[in-house]
């Protein structure tokens, strides 16, 4: 893996718009905190230990020295914002959080002068307003640690080959060389979720990055393993407050 140094000149915080045509980043790590705004687009965060996923009106909160990459279905136009890591604003974990209106228009203007301001003009003001509210954006729960044992990577790599698979988790458990039993009590040891919990979490994940890339609510339901399409709406409005076709309209 390639780990990139991105460390921008600039002040403690500044804000920069990155334009990836091909959708996906290199591997590598940031000396500063990096909040990544998903844009108009579906955004998947990968890091050794989990993925977390941020549909349009989120942005995804990556910590300092935290190895990960960016992908997406199409190209997209990110802005990020990089702040130190003694700056309070940054988070204690990697997570996904909401943005309101407020913060978006923060965001967009502090994008216009990026890291070259002055620390005591009209500029700087705007990036401590915007430093104020960042504090309050709701956290989104769609983030999913990953098992580090090699029987439950196992099981987890087999889930995301097929999302839709009805197995139970004594099939994948035999596949994998290990009991049940023991495969029920890694997965809540190691990521915090029972196995149907984890399951249920990486099924809406993908299907966010589906419909992100244009595919129909009752395809993307289906093919992440839902029967019922009202059930997996029902899971999508747990998540993120709407029905997938308000969300994504």
């Amino acid at each position: 893996m390639n780990v990139i140094d991105q460390d921008a000149d600039g002040g403690a915080v500044f804000v920069l718009s990155e334009l990836y045509e091909s959708a996906e980043e290199m591997w590598h790590a940031n000396p500063r905190a990096r909040l990544i705004v998903a844009g108009d687009t579906v955004l998947t965060l990968h890091t050794e230990t989990g993925r977390l996923v941020a549909p349009p009106k989120c942005a995804v909160w990556v910590l300092p020295g935290t190895l990960h990459r960016v992908s997406s279905t199409v190209g997209v136009a990110l802005r990020s914002l990089y702040a130190d890591a003694d700056v309070d604003v940054v988070p204690s974990g990697c997570c996904v959080v909401a943005v309101d209106s407020l913060a978006d228009v923060l965001l967009t203007e502090a994008a216009t002068f990026g890291a070259g301001y002055a620390p005591d003009g009209p500029q700087a003001r705007i990036v401590r307003v915007l430093l104020d509210h960042l504090p309050h954006l709701a956290v989104v729960p769609l983030s999913l640690n990953w098992p580090q044992d090699p029987r439950t990577q196992h099981i987890a790599d087999a889930l995301v080959a097929d999302p839709a698979d009805t197995g139970v988790l004594d099939d994948f458990s035999s596949a994998a060389g290990v009991t049940a039993r023991t495969a029920a009590r890694l997965f809540v040891k190691e990521t915090g979720l029972t196995f149907g919990q984890w399951r249920q979490q990486l099924r809406l994940l993908i299907a966010l990055e589906q419909l992100g890339s244009g595919e129909s609510v009752t395809q993307v339901a289906l093919r992440v393993g839902y029967h019922d399409v009202s059930s997996f709406i029902a899971v999508f409005r747990q998540a993120l407050g709407e029905t997938p076709a308000r969300y994504f309209r």
